[in-house]
């Protein structure tokens, strides 16, 4: 299930609808652009715990998938990142809930 997340994943990049890294998502969230944010399974809860006191709305994913698995898929280690197109959010929601 691993690859066809992190596939989604390299697909909304590719398509610029994803915004990876701390700063980058924080700004997404506070642009209202985000759809979806999603937390790598070996991120600190303080991270966690500063994107959910920001959010308002948009979903959370606190995946199983490691910072290490991300960087193989798309080539950049982040922990966070948001999701910023609708579609993309639905499917992957879909994908994580399999």
């Amino acid at each position: 299930m691993h690859s066809k997340i992190l596939s989604m994943i390299g697909l909304a990049r590719r398509a610029g609808k994803l915004s990876m890294g701390h700063d980058m998502a924080l700004e997404s969230l506070k642009k209202r652009k985000a759809k979806l944010i999603v937390f790598c399974s070996d991120v600190s809860p303080r991270l966690i715990n500063e994107f959910e006191k920001r959010n308002s709305n948009v979903p959370i994913i606190k995946s199983d998938i490691t910072m290490d698995e991300v960087h193989f898929s798309v080539g950049k280690k982040v922990g966070v990142m948001t999701v910023d197109d609708e579609n993309f959010s639905k499917r992957l929601i879909e994908l994580f809930n399999d």
